[in-house]
């Protein structure tokens, strides 16, 4: 299984990732695109065939890695299935999601994630070829 060339629209090759701090700086420079309860949206148009993307999940809003990576693992998911244009899209935690008492991820976080993740991608389908 070759996924290395960053074509097709369900892998995430190291070319749909944003992986260079310059990178991710150049996108939070700018305003946040979308807002929901728990996320920030920013992009960015980029020169390339596809659409590109970043995770931020920092510990003080989600202190389990077990939950830091749902949450990066539903992103990359829902962006992976999206008809996105040739984007840089940002995804950063805003606020915490749950805390160290209750259990780490549970199918309830996961939807609600899910649900979240989807209408911010969703925006950004609809919204860019209007421009």
């Amino acid at each position: 299984m070759n996924g290395s060339t960053g074509e097709g629209s369900h892998d995430f090759a190291r070319a749909r990732r944003i992986v260079k701090t310059d990178e991710f700086s150049s996108v939070f420079r700018l305003r946040p695109a979308q807002k929901s309860a728990h996320f920030v949206l920013y992009t960015r148009p980029n020169q390339l065939p596809n659409a590109r993307l970043g995770v931020v999940v920092a510990k003080k809003l989600a202190p389990r890695a077990v939950t830091r990576n749902t949450i990066k693992r539903v992103s990359r998911e829902l962006f992976r299935n999206s008809a996105l244009p040739p984007i840089d899209c940002l995804v950063r935690l805003a606020k915490p999601v749950n805390s160290k008492a209750g259990p780490a991820t549970t199918a309830k976080l996961k939807a609600e994630l899910r649900v979240e993740l989807t209408r911010l991608f969703a925006s950004q389908t609809r919204a860019r070829p209007a421009r």
